[in-house]
């Protein structure tokens, strides 16, 4: 849910990038985060444990307009990829405005993808929040690689909301910021309709 700051004039939306272990969420933010202008961004902080890692930074961008005369901050997280942090998982998603699910293209990481998918939704049900009613992007990550599934057979298995997909290679930029700006621009479109 989108929290609004009328001290700033500012609306924030939370955006969180989901998916398996070492499929790219990390490598996503981390492009982002040195790509954006130092002057629009906040810091990047990652909330480690001795097992864990969450990643979190904000950025105001200057291209995506106001909303209701308020100006628009995104704050962008990960949660942890393995499946075993589903405590951390359900903490990150908490107010969550849209979501990015990371994908790994790859034919030997399809259960992962598959478990990942399905805890994302388990999540989002105990909490009270359907997927289909937030801002829903999937990034097909890792293209670039041999041995990968195709897009169309990818979001038959995974994109049950006909939500945007998005062809990626995370390490090399390509398809980072095509992907948050549609996140961005699904997140502002949903909460102009609530």
């Amino acid at each position: 849910m989108a929290l609004i700051n009328l001290a700033a004039r500012e609306i924030n939306y939370k955006i969180v990038y989901y998916g398996c272990g070492l499929c790219g969420k990390t490598t996503n933010i981390q492009h982002i985060h040195r790509r954006v202008n130092p002057a629009a961004r906040g810091r990047l902080v990652s909330i480690a444990t001795e097992e864990e890692r969450t990643l979190y930074f904000d950025f105001l961008p200057l291209s995506l307009g106001a909303v209701k005369g308020l100006r628009t901050r995104f704050h962008l997280y990960t949660v942890p990829g393995q499946s075993f942090y589903n405590a951390s998982r359900k903490l990150v998603l908490q107010g969550v405005d849209g979501i990015v699910f990371v994908v790994d293209s790859q034919v030997s990481r399809l259960d992962e993808n598959v478990d990942s998918y399905l805890n994302l939704w388990d999540n989002l049900a105990s909490q009270g929040e359907d997927l289909s009613k937030l801002g829903v992007i999937l990034q097909m990550n890792k293209r670039d690689l041999g041995s990968i599934f195709s897009v169309s057979d990818l979001s038959e298995l995974l994109n049950h909301t006909d939500s945007p997909v998005v062809e990626a290679c995370a390490l090399t930029g390509v398809g980072v910021f095509e992907t948050l700006k549609t996140a961005c621009k699904q997140v502002i479109a949903k909460s102009a309709h609530s």
